[in-house]
């Protein structure tokens, strides 16, 4: 695998308040003023894994969690909880996105329920 050099920046925007991605700018904005180094450096020093090594699996660490959240919940939830918020955003009423959380809640009650009962067996599939 080759190598490649990047430089950690401090980003500060700008974004329109109107952007779609606002919310996630405003998060780079606010961690990227922190310096991930001395953390790395001490995890590289107590584990004796190179700090290289450590950055490339947090980076595919993370760029892969969207991925492994989908495969956990299956694209059809995905698709039925955007569906709920997009026809909640359509309407543009507060009483319909109430009405969407309340959906949305229900769906992660009903995802929840191995976590919560753990004793209690998945069914399986008869086959």
């Amino acid at each position: 695998m080759g190598s490649r050099r990047i430089s950690l920046e401090v980003y500060q925007g700008p974004w329109a308040p109107d952007d779609k991605d606002a919310n996630f700018k405003e998060e780079v904005a606010h961690y990227s003023r922190v310096d991930p180094m001395t953390t790395l450096d001490r995890m590289s020093h107590n584990l004796g894994i190179p700090v290289g090594a450590l950055v490339r699996y947090i980076l595919v660490k993370w760029a892969a969690s969207g991925s492994e959240g989908l495969m956990e919940i299956g694209p059809r939830v995905v698709r039925q909880m955007e569906g709920m918020l997009n026809k909640a955003e359509a309407a543009g009423t507060n009483e319909a996105r109430l009405d969407a959380y309340h959906a949305l809640a229900q769906i992660i009650s009903w995802l929840k329920v191995p976590l919560d009962s753990p004793q209690r067996p998945i069914a399986q599939g008869k086959g």
